[in-house]
């Protein structure tokens, strides 16, 4: 047991490394430091002018908050003529299980069309638009390459650009926007969960992200959309943001949100990562006895309603003693567990899932090509690191705040 741990890096971890004229900031916090950071959304001065007079579509869910309200409600106290609704993967509310269909419903409160881009449609109609001026999108991202509100921006960028529509991005700071690590995607692997030559950590907001997808004429046949990033005040990337509201069901703290990145890739594999638990992404596991003492049984739950082996006993790693702190001083993927699940677990037929799910997430066939060959963690990053590089000058030019350090 205390072999397979040290081979998971888990017990080395810990070794490794205010109101302004109506303004109300969140907290970046490092190590005794504190700085307020305060998101665009929270700045109504810079975008409301802009909608007057305009009728408005809203892109958003649970996490599109103005203060604690919510951003639907904030524009129609200001008279703003939101018009429609358009909701990413897990719904308005944000409480649909992964990869769960949505439907287009009405808001029950304001009688307001809901339309999802999780469903029958990814991306916005003609018709969905053609009673519309501009769209504010206001969606909290978490930084990795295959979190889906990236390709619902895609969608929605490239639909203002064909139907001659503004677009209006409320930029928030990126939870894991302090690294820059993994494959960058072969576009012959792009997919909803991952559609551009990115890295699967990229280290920007979501709105330096979109004026990415802009310039780099990633939209449809080269368009661009008339786009309008409002800029988040004090962001730093070198710290620590807790998000106010969870961005997903199966992000529910600060801890899932900073080991998303080094657990997703499980996801393509036959290895829980939790879901149908009480931590999500906070723990890993296998029914092979033997893979370790900590042990979880997936359950159906509203998070997860067919969670990966649920009701039986997984057996693995638990993550939850992890401190925060010590997971950003890492400042990359965490692969030893990977290699180290992969090594361990006696059939090597079945880990990969079938369908190429991982070869999706990672961007590429490289990795799994490396894992099936006993490739070092080094000989990976090494694989890897001219991409990287290449993407770092790229992106360059679409930064909106200081870089850190490399």
């Amino acid at each position: 047991m205390a072999l397979l741990l040290l081979f998971f890096g888990i017990s080395s971890c810990t070794d490794l490394a205010s109101r302004d004229q109506g303004e109300v900031s969140q907290v970046l916090v490092s190590g005794n430091q504190a700085k307020n950071v305060i998101p665009a959304a929270d700045q109504p001065g810079l975008y409301v002018p802009k909608l007057m007079g305009k009728k408005v579509g809203l892109v958003v869910n649970q996490s599109s908050r103005v203060l604690d309200k919510h951003l639907l409600d904030t524009l129609l106290s200001l008279d703003v003529n939101v018009k429609k609704i358009f909701v990413p993967e897990h719904g308005f509310r944000g409480d649909k299980a992964d990869g769960a269909v949505i439907n287009d419903e009405k808001d029950a409160l304001t009688g307001l069309p809901v339309i999802s881009l999780y469903g029958r449609n990814k991306k916005p109609t003609k018709d969905h638009l053609d009673d519309l001026d501009v769209l504010v999108f206001d969606l909290q991202d978490v930084g990795v390459r295959c979190y889906t509100y990236l390709s619902t921006l895609h969608y929605v960028m490239e639909a203002a650009a064909e139907n001659g529509k503004a677009i209006i991005v409320l930029d928030r700071p990126n939870p894991n926007g302090y690294f820059i690590d993994g494959p960058v995607l072969d576009t012959e692997f792009s997919s909803f969960v991952g559609m551009h030559p990115v890295p699967l950590v990229y280290g920007m907001t979501i709105g330096e992200y979109a004026l990415m997808i802009n310039g780099e004429g990633w939209l449809s046949q080269g368009l661009k959309c008339v786009l309008d990033v409002i800029p988040l005040k004090y962001y730093d990337r070198d710290q620590s943001y807790q998000l106010p509201v969870k961005p997903s069901p199966n992000l529910p703290d600060q801890r899932a949100v900073l080991l998303y990145p080094s657990l997703v890739l499980f996801e393509g594999t036959e290895v829980s990562i939790g879901r149908g638990t009480d931590h999500p992404f906070q723990c890993f596991g296998h029914p092979d006895y033997g893979l370790g003492s900590y042990t979880f049984i997936p359950r159906s739950m509203p998070s997860s309603t067919s969670p990966k082996w649920e009701g039986k006993t997984c057996y693995g790693a638990s993550l939850s003693a992890l401190a925060n702190d010590d997971i950003m001083g890492w400042r990359r993927l965490n692969l030893s567990w990977l290699l180290g699940m992969y090594e361990f677990l006696r059939d090597k037929t079945s880990f990969f899932r079938e369908d190429e799910y991982f070869n999706k997430l990672a961007g590429t066939d490289q990795l799994k090509i490396a894992l099936e060959n006993g490739s070092t963690e080094a000989e990976i990053r090494l694989s890897w690191e001219n991409h990287l590089e290449e993407f770092k000058s790229r992106r360059e030019k679409y930064l909106l705040y200081p870089d850190y350090a490399y």
